[in-house]
């Protein structure tokens, strides 16, 4: 295990966002002080001429990459030239000018939307560009398998050691929480939280239950991550391939949208009923995690679900004031 120290310079980009911000509180409880951070204001991602001034300025030893345009099934079907442009821009500035700027160490930070709609599950790391993908979160998608060919051919042209983690479906602290361009655990946790304050008789949850998904807390997929990223190079290599190096990152457990709903009104304490709008669409029946890579490198999921659902909502209601109750 090649440790993270004080001494090392890291950069985290998105340390805003929900897995970027539980990343810096791990780094910080390790004993990593020395971290470098941008907001949007003062470092846009996209902007090429930006991002390269910025390596040129710093002298950083690592970069985690968790910067993302990032939606649910809404967003992503209105916005799908955003999701596709800012990804890729952001991705390709920060790879290309760590490399520049002599950074050996990166962990890029993708998605599970990467795989095919239809793919075998739980879905392996071989699954990778076998079949269509599903065509509501298409663009962003593309944007990220795009990420991992970036970092392996960086790593096959110029030696770096740049790796990629797929996180299952996140949830937790500094969710995203807008009623229609958020994901299914923040949207549901403000739909079921609203209709316990105005003592609704129902909620409504999109599509018809089934889908089954996995999910995993964004303090599990923290500390995955810089489990990853210290793995000493000989192991990492023995336990992946050149231009098959992504890591699946999830529990290896997934439940259906119905059961998640369930789960969701004891959590807020929600006593009414729950109704299913098939009108709306379900997206990929099925994600599961094949976790067997990651498990043999050393690191296991450890927050139930329930458990996960029960500290967010303490959080979201200190947090998210004009919903407080």
């Amino acid at each position: 295990m090649s440790k993270l120290t004080a001494n090392n310079v890291i950069y985290v980009a998105g340390h805003r966002g929900m897995v970027g911000s539980a990343i810096v509180r791990q780094l910080e409880n390790q004993g990593c002080n020395n971290i470098i951070t941008r907001t949007h204001a003062e470092l846009d991602l996209t902007n090429q001429a930006q991002v390269a001034s910025f390596f040129t300025e710093n002298t950083i030893d690592v970069v985690i990459l968790a910067a993302a345009k990032v939606g649910g099934i809404h967003a992503n079907n209105e916005y799908p030239a955003e999701f596709i442009f800012d990804n890729l821009m952001i991705e390709a500035n920060i790879i290309n000018s760590a490399w520049q700027a002599g950074v050996q160490k990166l962990l890029f930070l993708g998605s599970s939307c990467i795989y095919p709609k239809m793919a075998e599950q739980p879905m392996r790391e071989d699954a990778l560009l076998t079949g269509a993908l599903e065509a509501t979160n298409e663009p962003y998608a593309l944007a990220k398998i795009a990420g991992i060919k970036l970092c392996e051919s960086y790593n096959r042209q110029y030696g770096v050691d740049y790796r990629s983690v797929m996180p299952t479906n996140l949830y937790g602290e500094n969710d995203n929480f807008h009623p229609e361009n958020s994901h299914v655990i923040p949207a549901m946790m403000r739909r079921f939280h609203e209709a316990k304050i105005a003592e609704s008789h129902e909620v409504v949850v999109w599509g018809t239950g089934k889908p089954m998904r996995e999910f995993l807390h964004v303090d599990d997929m923290a500390a995955a991550c810089l489990h990853v990223v210290q793995l000493d190079e000989d192991t990492y290599q023995q336990n992946t391939q050149a231009m098959l190096s992504h890591i699946n990152v999830g529990t290896g457990v997934d439940c259906t949208i119905r059961e998640l709903a369930e789960t969701m009104a004891r959590v807020v304490g929600f006593k009414g009923d729950l109704v299913f709008d098939s009108s709306k669409p379900d997206g990929t029946p099925r994600k599961l995690m094949d976790v067997s890579r990651l498990k043999a490198l050393g690191w296991e999921a450890s927050i139930s679900l329930e458990e996960g659902l029960k500290s967010t909502y303490q959080w979201f209601l200190k947090n998210v004031g004009e919903l407080r109750g």
